[in-house]
């Protein structure tokens, strides 16, 4: 009998390495206990739903003693013996945040979904969010039409489904958002 080759695992450190050190114009990649992902790039939509998102979010939280990042900034799941680093679209912290490259106490985590991460946003990466002692909402919002999903820490991470003509209320960081403003855009771009 054969053995199988065993798949190279990568540590957390050498990930880090690689992924701090990337040139700007390298490919971002995810870290899930031992395996690195490369990224897949973004639509238009996506890009306008999580700018949005982002816009929104930093001019409320101005002169507020919490911060709001892009898509360039990692949340570290490191916990329970689960390791992992996440780019997610949009996410808050209002904790004093050390490292210049990560994350690790956000409160709030937005996801636009697609095509090929949806599972992966779904499942995955709701499991690993989970474990964040300091996160208190999960947003995914889909590009394909008005549709988000809320999870919060305060109801057991149940589901909450927002559509048009309703209102998202962001209870982390006490901002509303109307579903249809969110798409005002999308009527335009289809």
């Amino acid at each position: 009998m054969t053995a199988l080759p065993k798949p190279n695992h990568v540590s957390p450190a050498e990930y880090l390495r690689l992924e701090n050190d990337r040139a700007d114009d390298g490919e971002r990649c995810e870290y899930n206990n031992g395996y690195i992902y490369a990224m897949a790039g973004a639509s238009r939509t996506h890009n306008l739903l999580s700018g949005y998102l982002f816009a929104q979010l930093f001019m409320h939280l101005r002169g507020k003693p919490c911060q709001v990042f892009q898509s360039d900034m990692k949340v570290a799941i490191d916990t329970l013996g689960d390791t992992r680093y996440y780019y997610p679209d949009v996410q808050v912290s209002c904790e004093e945040e050390k490292d210049a490259y990560i994350n690790r106490a956000p409160c709030l985590i937005i996801e636009v979904l697609s095509v090929t991460t949806v599972q992966k946003d779904r499942i995955e990466k709701l499991n690993g969010y989970r474990l964040i002692p300091s996160l208190q909402e999960y947003v995914l919002c889909s590009q394909d039409s008005p549709f988000v999903e809320l999870y919060r820490r305060r109801t057991e991470w149940t589901k909450e489904q927002y559509i048009s003509g309703q209102v998202l209320h962001l209870e982390s960081v006490d901002l509303k958002i109307a579903i249809d403003e969110l798409y005002s855009f999308f009527r335009v771009e289809q």
